[in-house]
């Protein structure tokens, strides 16, 4: 057998092969693992986060938009994977502004004078972060439904 026939053999085989590893990597199952890892991950920030300062706050919130950048970006298939995908997009960014419109108020009432502008300031502040607080808590309420349909969804048999 001829080098040149060797390789002509090997070239589809292994191309074969790896289109084959692809399309059975890339079922509703794995699918899943992947949107699930990532979420998990967004979640696990804001549980370890949970009531800390200002510039953690910010920091948070910065992670939380990376965390939106990996879900946009896990290329699923499957299209109820992808209507999971675009729910768990919305929640992150929305979450995302909320702590840091959140950290941002906290911030504020850190520089506050005490005079009536300081405490104006302050009832803004607390406003503000109120607000933020009733986005955040609605954002996880969704999440938890959310969670809950891809966890069904993702455990349904092929």
């Amino acid at each position: 057998m001829s080098v040149l026939h060797k390789y002509t053999v090997i070239a589809p085989v292994s191309l074969s092969i790896a289109l084959f590893v692809t399309s059975c990597s890339e079922n509703k199952v794995s699918q899943c693992q992947r949107l699930i890892r990532v979420v998990n991950a967004g979640t696990s920030l804001i549980d370890n986060n949970k009531g800390r300062q200002v510039i953690t706050s910010i920091q948070l919130s910065k992670d939380l938009e990376f965390v939106t950048k990996s879900i946009k970006e896990l290329n699923l298939k499957d299209p109820k994977l992808k209507g999971f995908q675009s729910g768990f997009v919305n929640i992150f960014q929305n979450l995302s502004q909320a702590i840091a419109k959140a950290g941002r108020a906290l911030g504020a009432t850190k520089t506050a004078e005490a005079s009536e502008s300081g405490r104006e300031k302050i009832q803004k502040a607390r406003t503000e972060i109120d607000s933020a607080l009733t986005t955040a808590t609605n954002l996880g309420k969704q999440s938890d439904t959310l969670v809950n349909q891809m966890n069904k969804y993702c455990s349904q048999p092929e």
